[in-house]
């Protein structure tokens, strides 16, 4: 994967991640909110934020020390 398509997927991932916060806060602000479906929109996240994790670590190179 070049580096462009790295930074062009990390960007969306953000994007992303922030659109579940979004969601996730509503959720929790709803009467009655289903805890099941805000379990899953957490899980999601934590999904987005390894997989943005993982994508900046190809963009940083190795240094042998």
């Amino acid at each position: 994967m070049e580096r462009e398509e790295v930074a062009r997927r990390i960007s969306l991932l953000r994007e992303e991640h922030g659109d579940l916060d979004a969601a996730i806060a509503a959720l929790r602000a709803a009467v009655g909110a289903d805890e099941l479906q805000l379990a899953r929109l957490k899980r999601r996240k934590l999904r987005y934020k390894d997989e943005i994790a993982s994508l900046e670590d190809l963009l940083i190179p190795d240094i042998i020390a």
